[in-house]
C-alpha cells in the first residue's frame, strides 16, 4: 500500500469516526462547497463510502479546514 492510498484510507476512517458521532439533525446542514456545488454531512457521506471521484477532494479538504 504506498503512502497516498494510506492517507485516504486515514481522512476516510476520520471522516467516518466523525460522521458517526454526528447528531442527525446535523448531517443535513452544508459543510462544504465544491465548485459551486454545496456538499451536506450526508452527500459527503454517500460519496465517501462509495469512493467517487469526489471524495478524495472531499476528504481533502475537510482536513484542510480541520473538520475531520
Amino acid at each position: 500500500m504506498d503512502n497516498a492510498t494510506r492517507m485516504d484510507n486515514g481522512l476516510r476512517e476520520r471522516f467516518l469516526k466523525v460522521y458517526a458521532d454526528l447528531p442527525l439533525s446535523l448531517r443535513t446542514e452544508i459543510i462544504l462547497v465544491l465548485g459551486k456545488e454545496p456538499l451536506t454531512w450526508n452527500a459527503a457521506y454517500v460519496e465517501v463510502v462509495n469512493s467517487t471521484e469526489k471524495s478524495a477532494e472531499i476528504l481533502k479538504k475537510l482536513s484542510e479546514l480541520k473538520i475531520i
